[in-house]
């Protein structure tokens, strides 16, 4: 039997190990420092804090591919990023043996967090330039992650308005305690601590209503004040609205976004911008789920000339077989500002009204043709048929006879199978949960970077197989 092998600590090298030799030619450290170097961190708006005084800074590159290897191996706090610099073989082998402290790598991210939001960017293009990223179909979604902030701790305009008036109340019941004292006592009267403690109080809790209303919300967290309360992981929580866009084809990221709101109706528009701003154009379809639905946002895609596919629910879709009064089959005329029924009879203008959303105004129409034979048929209501008639109503009629195509069925059904992975790889695989950071702009910085990692660790299976080589695709 051969000898065991056991470290030998007291080893003197003659010639000391060549750092190269620590990574297997195929290793993710190696594939992330060809992808940072091939951009023009210049051009992106890196830069590095200095000082007068002090050590040489580190370089911008080298401080990029520790936050990148951090991202790509859940790593995501600057202080265990400190500790992996130094224990963790293959950041040693990317910084060349230099070990930046949690300080200097939360500066650089602090200071460069536009310039890391465009690596997101940078990581499409080199998708699309070894033609990864189709223009077929895209398709639109947003998860809710928690922001780093307790619920217990945030402010709540319920329960601070309750508050406010049992404050009002202990301050009524002490001043006529000290109403009835000045009759009994004469002399100098200082106001008692309780009521100056609860005074202040009153004042603090004004004010923070004040920036509720200013808010316009009924939920804050005096941490986080740009976290909204969004449903997560089943319970209500301080979070934010993580927006994706993602590729039929390949599965890659080609837009994130951020919104700290939590319904996902006004994004359809801004989320096809920004597909259109990384890639410079839009695919056939871009496609998302009923959660999209916005008159106004289908719109402004269809004036912007863009296809989109919203599901749509209630009557917004095409009437089922035999409804013959079903809204669709009424008609308006715009020469006399009348709805006309399927039987020919016209509805009447009865009032104007805000919509459901209150982001637009409806005009409201009703039946007074008591006579008709298909009143009980038509409509259940005493008054006769109402029917409300937005400007949107054509661009919705449209779009529910565009999905009645077999392929933009299928299209539809489809996009829960390409869009939920990639929120389950990044919740599950990446663990990614929860914001490590606080503020609209950092939390911003952080989704960027991990829908980064979330495409270079597609990207570097196809390097790792010798599918991709990487090129300077900056433009």
């Amino acid at each position: 039997m051969s000898p065991v092998r056991e470290p030998q600590y007291d080893q003197i090298l003659l010639m000391p190990p060549a750092l190269d030799e620590w990574l297997p030619l195929d290793h993710p450290a190696r594939f992330i420092r060809e992808f940072v170097e091939m951009l023009d961190l210049d051009d992106l708006g890196f830069v590095v804090p200095t000082g007068e005084r002090g050590r040489p800074p580190y370089s911008a590159d080298m401080l990029l591919k520790v936050w990148v290897f951090g991202y790509m191996f859940r790593i995501r706090s600057s202080r265990k990023l400190e500790r992996a610099c130094r224990d963790n073989i293959s950041l040693l082998w990317l910084t060349g043996m230099h070990y930046p402290d949690h300080n200097t790598l939360w500066r650089f991210f602090r200071v460069n967090r536009q310039a890391l939001r465009k690596v997101f960017r940078a990581t499409v293009l080199v998708a699309q330039g070894s033609g990864l990223v189709g223009l077929l179909a895209h398709i639109l979604d947003g998860t809710r992650i928690a922001a780093q902030v307790a619920r217990e701790k945030g402010w709540n305009k319920k329960r601070l308005e309750k508050k406010l008036r049992e404050l009002d109340e202990a301050i009524e019941e002490i001043l006529e305690q000290i109403e009835a004292a000045e009759v009994q006592e004469q002399g100098e009267y200082r106001l008692p601590e309780e009521l100056v403690d609860t005074q202040e109080r009153r004042a603090k809790i004004a004010a923070v209503l004040q920036e509720l209303d200013e808010a316009g919300t009924s939920n804050l967290h005096p941490s986080d004040r740009d976290a909204r309360m969004v449903k997560s992981g089943g319970q209500l929580v301080f979070g934010y609205n993580a927006q994706a866009a993602v590729d039929e084809g390949s599965g890659i990221i080609v837009a994130a976004e951020l919104l700290n709101e939590a319904a996902d109706n006004g994004a359809l528009v801004p989320m096809i911008e920004s597909i259109e701003q990384t890639l410079g154009e839009n695919a056939q379809e871009t496609v998302t789920d009923g959660g999209y639905y916005a008159p106004e946002q289908l719109a402004t895609a269809e004036k912007m000339g863009k296809e989109v596919l919203v599901s749509l629910k209630g009557n917004t879709k095409l009437p089922p077989e035999g409804a013959r009064f079903h809204k669709y089959h009424f008609q308006y005329d715009e020469e006399r500002g009348e709805v006309i029924c399927p039987e020919g009879k016209r509805l009447v203008y009865e009032r104007t009204k805000k919509s459901r959303t209150g982001k637009f105004l409806e005009r409201r129409y009703r039946c007074h043709h008591h006579e008709c034979p298909y009143r009980a048929e038509c409509s259940k209501e005493p008054r006769g048929r109402s029917l409300d008639w937005g400007p949107y109503e054509g661009v919705v009629r449209r779009q529910a006879e565009k999905q009645q195509q077999p392929e933009k069925q299928a299209l539809l059904k489809r996009r829960m199978v390409v869009v939920e992975p990639v929120f389950a790889q990044v919740k599950a695989n990446m663990e990614f949960r929860q914001f490590t950071v606080r503020g609209l702009e950092n939390v911003q910085t952080q989704w960027s970077l991990v829908c980064s990692a979330f495409n270079l660790q597609k990207l570097f299976r196809r390097w790792q197989a010798g599918k991709l080589i990487i090129l300077n695709t900056a433009r």
